[in-house]
Parts: C-alpha cells; sequence; structure tokens
C-alpha cells in the first residue's frame, strides 16, 4: 500500500466523515506550492478556502509566530497581555472603526456579530423582538444559529430545531432586501461576494442600496468578509469596490496567516460598546499568539502590495479563464484573485472535474453542481497562472 493510500485509509478509519477531500496527503507547502507524502507538488489554487492569502509559511508571518512561541501563547482574557492591545487597534484602524472583538475562526466571528447586533437591538433600538435579514445562497458558517439561515440541506438536513429570527431575500436584490425589513430589524448580514454560492458579484448597485437603506432605516450593515476580505479581491475589502462602509466588519481566515485560527468582529464604540464583562467571551480568543500573527497580517496589508497583486495577477487569471468560455467553459465570474468558473455539465460535476485536475497537480475545490472556485494565494506567479489554466484546458479537452 502507498503512503498516501495509508494516509486516506489511517483517516477514513479515524476522521469524522464531515469532508470529502481530494484524494492528496499533503507533507509540506511552501508559497503557492504543497507537496504530497510521495514527493509530488501540487499548484495550489485553493489557498484553505482563502485562509492561505499570503501564502504557505509566509516569512514575515512565521517569524512573527516564531519569536512569539518564545515568549507567551496563551492567558485567556483574564488578565491582560502586550500583544493584544497593538493588534486591535492596528485592525480597527485599518478597518476605519474604534474597537475589535477578537474571536478565533469565521463562523465564531458571525455567532459574535449576531449576538452583537441583537444586544445593540436591545440597548439601543429599543427592539424586544428583533430579526436579521441574510441573503439566500449565503454561507457564514455550520454552527447551529447559522445554519438556521441557510438553503444547504446538507448542512440543514436532520439538525433542528433551528433558531428563529431570520429572514431570507434573494441575493443582490435591494427590493426584496427592503420589503424584508421593518421596525424590529436590527441588522442586515452579508457577504460582499457569496464564495460558497460559486462567486456571485452582486449587481453594481446593490450594496450602495443596501447601505443607504440600513442608515435610513436605523438597521446595522454586517459584511461578512471572512473569504472575500484582507486583499483576496484586490481591495481590503470587496466592500471598498463598491465605496460601501459597512457597520460591522466580520473578519477570519486570513487574518490568521495560514498558521492560527484568529478571526475578529470589528466595529465603532457605540456597536460594539454595548458588551459588558460576562455578556461574551473567548479563552482562546485574542490570545498572544494569535494577536502576533494578526499583527503582522495586518502591517503586510498596510503596505498595499497584495491588494496590488490581486488586481494586476487577478485579470490575468480573469483573462485566462474567459479564454475558455465556448471551450468547456460556460461562465466566468469574480474580482482580484478569486474566481467562479462554470463548466460544462457533460464534462461531469465539479467535483470530477477537480479531481481530474488534481491528477495534473493542480488542486481547486468544486461547489455547487459543475461549478470550480479558483483562489491561490495572492503569492502566485503570472507564469504559474498559466500553467495551472494550461492544465485546466486539457482537462478540459
Amino acid at each position: 500500500m502507498s503512503q498516501t493510500d495509508s494516509a486516506i485509509e489511517l483517516d477514513h478509519r479515524y476522521v469524522a466523515h464531515n469532508y470529502s477531500p481530494l484524494p492528496v496527503v499533503a507533507a509540506s507547502a511552501e508559497g503557492v506550492w504543497i507537496t504530497d507524502v510521495e514527493g509530488r507538488r501540487y499548484l495550489d489554487c485553493l489557498a484553505a478556502y482563502s485562509a492561505v492569502n499570503f501564502g504557505h509559511r509566509n516569512p514575515e508571518v512565521l517569524a512573527a509566530a516564531r519569536a512569539q512561541l518564545e515568549r507567551v501563547t496563551l492567558v485567556s482574557r483574564a488578565f491582560h497581555s502586550d500583544r493584544l492591545g497593538p493588534f486591535c487597534r492596528a485592525l480597527a484602524e485599518l478597518c476605519g472603526k474604534d474597537m475589535v472583538l477578537p474571536m478565533n475562526t469565521g463562523a465564531e466571528a458571525v455567532e459574535s456579530g449576531i449576538k452583537v447586533a441583537r444586544k445593540w437591538g436591545t440597548d439601543v433600538k429599543g427592539v424586544s423582538e428583533s430579526n436579521i435579514v441574510v441573503a439566500r445562497n449565503n454561507f457564514h458558517g455550520r454552527t447551529t444559529t447559522i445554519i438556521s439561515f441557510s438553503d444547504d440541506e446538507a448542512a440543514r438536513r436532520g439538525f433542528g430545531p433551528y433558531t428563529p429570527g431570520f429572514r431570507s431575500v434573494p441575493f443582490g436584490d435591494a427590493d426584496a432586501l427592503a420589503g424584508a425589513v421593518d421596525g424590529d430589524t436590527v441588522a442586515v448580514l452579508l457577504e460582499p461576494i457569496q464564495g460558497e454560492a460559486g462567486i456571485i458579484v452582486p449587481p453594481d448597485d446593490y450594496l450602495p442600496r443596501v447601505r443607504a437603506l440600513c442608515t435610513e432605516r436605523n438597521v446595522l450593515m454586517i459584511a461578512d468578509e471572512i473569504q472575500s476580505g484582507l486583499a483576496r479581491t484586490g481591495r481590503t475589502f470587496a466592500c471598498e469596490h463598491w465605496g460601501v462602509v459597512p457597520d460591522i466588519y466580520l473578519l477570519g481566515k486570513a487574518l490568521g496567516g495560514g498558521v492560527v485560527p484568529v478571526s475578529a468582529v470589528v466595529a465603532d464604540a457605540d456597536v460594539l460598546g454595548v458588551l459588558h464583562p460576562g455578556e461574551h467571551g473567548s479563552t482562546f480568543g485574542g490570545n498572544p499568539l494569535a494577536a502576533a500573527v494578526g499583527g503582522a497580517v495586518v502591517d503586510m496589508l498596510r503596505r498595499g502590495e497584495y491588494q496590488s497583486r490581486a488586481t494586476e495577477l487577478g485579470a490575468h487569471l480573469h483573462a485566462r479563464l474567459h479564454d475558455l468560455i465556448g471551450r468547456g467553459v460556460v461562465a466566468v465570474r469574480g474580482r482580484g484573485l478569486w474566481a467562479g468558473v462554470d463548466v460544462v455539465p457533460a464534462l461531469g460535476t465539479g467535483k470530477q472535474v477537480s479531481h481530474r485536475l488534481a491528477e495534473r497537480g493542480v488542486l481547486v475545490k468544486d461547489t455547487h453542481g459543475s461549478t470550480l472556485r479558483f483562489a491561490p494565494p495572492l503569492v502566485i506567479t503570472a507564469d504559474e497562472i498559466d500553467w495551472a489554466i494550461d492544465r485546466f484546458a486539457e482537462v478540459l479537452t
């Protein structure tokens, strides 16, 4: 039995079957390349769903992590650490906000954002039975509360009863959203670009209209930038493409530099100030190691080089993918180094096509039906993009 087969068999025996991974067993990685246990190299065009935006084993991130590992890694929030304040100040300034609520995972950030919005509704807006408006085909995580307003039956089925208090409307339809907002609405929760749905970009007037509506109706606009944010689309935040600033940013994935889970809720003091000691917490949230890594990520984002790379190389990626329309590709969507690609269904499901690509050394992942997602680390080069798309073209023929 090969090392690959042995490792996969071990996973299948002892790891809960909540994923259906590609038959690739990673042993090491650097930049945009992953090496498996057999020594074969793969070009990573998934970047751990945007958690590895800055490349595997990014030197700046690793340096920050190593230095902090030698000092202190966890003290809980029972007392202060010398890393937390500087990290939160830097992240708040990057977002143009006052305060940061540090958490760990993206789903935890979403749950925290929901709690903050409901508390704000109670304390500030004076709402006793609040509701939050969300978009159909959303993906915000898989906790019990979040799946309660998901359309994904695989994520929902069998996990009820579901949490009430959410209203779902079509993504991109500002009129439908306006019709769902009433006096008890405390927030509108959206992905600026829907990721799991297939990299769905809304009409250009959508987010500006949502922003105006939220301001007019005294409703918080919450932008889930966990996948779309932190340079992925060519801007620090995807909302910037439409000149929109939400009341609350939800951040995660790339904030941990591909090293540790780091997430955050970022807002002004009149929103996050509704939380008081004992009302919300996390033992690991804002730990010194996470704060050191997150601080390094913010420093890199301040320079703007990754945003520029995503813009320039994203244009190259999209041009190459658009050339394949009519040659096995039906449609291409996205921004920056983030693309949803619909392949001709006759060629197979997205999962089948992703397996064929893996056989040729390119790692992508499917989503609904015959859709593939391309989201390589932002350190990828134009030549590497060309190599990946050439392999994709081979699969399509």
